[in-house]
């Protein structure tokens, strides 16, 4: 059990087909256009909260040839336009530091310059992210767009939907008790779907909430989940 409890944090594979849309229909549509290089617009910058999206987008990108994904902690070899990778993907903007933003500056140029691709992020509008003012003028260059992320009853349909796809059975209180009782973010929820499927294999009991009690018990042993 105790390998079980360490896999709810870990990453899991992202993509573009996996990304909960809810209000963002139009936002997912730009993102399947820069994945195939065909958009008009060639930067876009995404912000929200933290869990809705972002960086599932970008990393679901970076999937595809040619990509390049740029953590703000990145190396200054990663921050340099190259031949034959024709989108960059620049995440959490806000933490650059001095130098990284000199750097981004720079490959902002050199991206539109040769005509590549760019999509960066942060948690709010360029206008007021914490950066140089050439560097955030830049990010206003294309599309800003907000994501949303999803209400409630939008995580427990996505939740049950994937529970169904994978035939597993969940009682009607599970999904309430773990929104409340867990990380809201929806890679969260999705890993700790998984581990309650896994956890009801090997123990051989249904998904009910005293199995969701116990698993969220073992992850956090100081945690209530008795409410």
């Amino acid at each position: 059990m105790k390998q079980l409890v360490l896999d709810l944090g870990a990453e899991q594979a992202h993509s573009l087909d996996t990304f909960e849309v809810g209000q963002n229909a139009e936002l997912a549509h730009l993102m399947h256009q820069f994945a195939e290089r065909r958009s008009r617009e060639h930067f876009a910058y995404l912000w929200g909260e933290t869990g809705a999206g972002k960086t599932h987008l970008l990393q679901a990108l970076a999937a595809t040839p040619g990509s390049r994904y740029i953590a703000c902690n990145a190396p200054e070899c990663e921050f340099t336009y190259t031949q034959g990778t024709t989108l960059y993907l620049l995440d959490d903007c806000e933490q650059l530091s001095p130098q990284a933003q000199i750097d981004a500056f720079a490959l902002f140029n050199q991206i539109r310059e040769h005509g590549a691709y760019m999509v960066s992020t942060g948690p709010v509008p360029p206008v007021v992210l914490p950066v140089r003012e050439d560097l955030r003028t830049r990010m206003g260059w294309g599309l800003i767009y907000q994501i949303h992320g999803l209400a409630d009853e939008q995580k427990i349909a996505a939740l049950t939907h994937a529970a169904e796809a994978r035939g597993l059975t969940l009682s009607a209180s599970v999904l309430p008790y773990l929104l409340s009782h867990f990380k809201r973010d929806m890679r969260s929820l999705s890993t700790m779907l998984d581990a309650l499927d896994q956890y009801s294999l090997e123990t051989q009991r249904p998904v009910t909430l005293p199995l969701l009690r116990d698993l969220l018990l073992q992850a956090n042993p100081q945690a209530d989940t008795k409410e």
